[in-house]
């Protein structure tokens, strides 16, 4: 008897939105999801390591990729590439395991049509004075960056429409139920 298909989710939102910690706590209490990693070509940050928070690798690696169709996505922002491994969203939805993608409007907008059936959600800030005092809270980005990230982030909101599901990140804990809600709903 073949295992029914997996569920791929795709969940985008401004940088300082809240995904990645909203992800990280799912992820902790539903370990049987799996987490799609992105590949891109800057270097690591920080504690970032490779193959837990990106794949790092080479331009000429990266293009191998986009070349030999590896990849179900892929952008270049700020001078970067970053893509997501069609093939490990394949291998696992195949087997019946659900995937969950961290990943930008811009990436999202490609998989939608690759992936009609996938389930979209959004994780938005209350209003942009919050984003701004998240991001500076960080503190790892210059003052210049920050603007930059405010200045995407007031683009990527008018995408909003795009997602099947929108929520606002006010507060974590009922971020992270209202997210498991919709995982768990499918």
């Amino acid at each position: 008897m073949m295992a029914a298909k997996g569920h791929l989710f795709i969940i985008s939102g401004p940088s300082g939105a809240g995904k990645s910690t909203v992800l990280g706590t799912i992820l902790r209490k539903r370990p049987q999801l799996r987490y799609s990693i992105s590949y891109t070509t800057r270097l690591p940050r920080g504690n970032e390591q490779d193959g837990v928070d990106y794949h790092f690798i080479s331009e000429v690696a990266f293009r191998k990729k986009i070349e030999t169709g590896e990849l179900a996505e892929w952008a270049e922002v700020h001078d970067r590439l970053y893509g997501t491994s069609a093939i490990y969203i394949e291998e696992a939805l195949a087997v019946g395991q659900d995937v969950l993608l961290d990943i930008d409007v811009q990436g999202a907008k490609r998989l939608f049509s690759k992936y009609p059936e996938a389930i979209s959600v959004f994780v938005a800030v209350p209003d942009m004075a919050e984003l701004r005092k998240r991001l500076m809270k960080r503190g790892t980005d210059s003052p210049e960056a920050v603007e930059r990230r405010l200045k995407d982030a007031e683009e990527e909101m008018t995408q909003v429409h795009l997602y099947d599901h929108v929520l606002v990140n006010d507060d974590l804990n009922q971020t992270v139920s209202r997210l498991e809600a919709i995982l768990y709903e499918k």
